[in-house]
């Protein structure tokens, strides 16, 4: 459930309610205490670890700032023109609900105090958010090719290889359940006796001349690459003698060919394939390396993008009329936060 509350940013609700504590208002839309704790609460069960009045506080003011944010760019993006169409609302809801059934999905909405409306609502709200963003921050970086030479010039020693690097791509079945595989098939082997069945099935198809990253995505269940068609990214091999389990695989990378795909590799957390996309030898990476230059061009568009958006939201902000009742409250109580909370 967490990936469902973690995209929902709780908004304000229509300023016609009455009876409620109002925390912020925003160009004349409010916010209620009610909407910041129902997301303060689910922080709380998440992750947070609150072991006084004064973090609790504090926890709900840096809340009720990002929602100030948020507010204030869904109301641009409404000046703007800026829509969704309910095809991509439907979409991106299915992919948080995936791979959960309905009636279990709406089981763990109540649990958190939600209902579906709720979550579609605030799917809605980031759609738009990032729609916006895409077409007045995004849409108008470019990095030119000085800037990567410059960028290169400037940090060599990154692009230092004191040993051979592997670029692999990989596919993991393991012997036990996860709820965390989320491949495009939802397959997931439960036992020893499935998981060596399904692996040697993958690897039949991978030998018939099946793609090997369509294979990953449809079955391997390592959530973190099955996404990217398994691939994992360069590797170091005294990397894995940092992890006695994975010892065993060192030695199976370092004797593959470009382009090929290892034999079955059991450890203790499930069995392997493994295939080598690319290799780098010891030396100094070359700009001209369309690896390099690729990392070295999201490194300095990210670089610009956090920028423009930084500028972008603190113009919005200066031009937007906001009134923080809660810091004003934090202030007022002069540090009675058993009054406050």
């Amino acid at each position: 459930m967490a990936p469902v509350l973690a995209a929902c940013v709780f908004g304000c609700t229509d300023s016609s309610q009455t009876g409620q504590e109002v925390w912020a208002r925003v160009n004349g839309e409010y916010i209620y205490r009610e909407d910041a704790e129902r997301y303060y609460r689910f922080g709380l069960l998440r992750s947070l670890q609150v072991r006084t009045m004064e973090e609790a506080a504090g926890f709900k003011l840096s809340v009720l700032n990002e929602m100030i944010t948020n507010e204030i760019l869904v109301q641009q993006a409404a000046k703007s023109g800026v829509d969704v169409s309910e095809l991509n609302v439907d979409s991106r809801l299915a992919e948080l609900r995936n791979p959960k059934e309905p009636e279990e999905f709406e089981q763990d909405l109540q649990q958190k105090g939600l209902t579906s409306a709720d979550v579609r609502r605030e799917v809605r709200r980031r759609l738009l958010i990032r729609e916006l963003l895409e077409r007045d921050v995004t849409s108008k970086i470019s990095v030119r090719e000085n800037e990567i030479a410059e960028y290169y010039e400037r940090n060599q020693d990154q692009f230092d290889v004191p040993e051979t690097e592997y670029y692999l791509a990989q596919i993991l079945v393991t012997p036990r359940s996860d709820p965390q595989v989320h491949n495009l098939k939802n397959d997931d082997a439960a036992s020893y006796y499935s998981a060596t069945q399904k692996i040697r099935a993958l690897q039949a198809r991978i030998r018939d001349g099946e793609s090997f990253a369509k294979v990953a995505e449809e079955y391997s269940e390592d959530p973190s690459t099955s996404g990217a068609g398994g691939v994992l990214g360069y590797v170091r091999p005294s990397a894995f003698d940092l992890n006695p389990e994975l010892r065993l695989l060192k030695s199976v990378i370092t004797s593959l060919k470009v382009g090929e795909v290892s034999r079955v590799v059991q450890t203790r957390r499930g069995y392997y394939l493994v295939k080598l996309l690319a290799k780098q030898d010891p030396g100094r990476k070359d700009p001209s390396d369309p690896e390099t230059r690729a990392t070295i061009e999201k490194f300095v568009r990210n670089q610009k993008e956090q920028l423009l958006k930084t500028a972008y939201l603190e113009q919005l902000r200066n031009r937007a009329e906001v009134v923080n009742y809660l810091a004003e409250k934090i202030i007022d109580s002069r540090a009675d936060w058993s009054a406050m909370n």
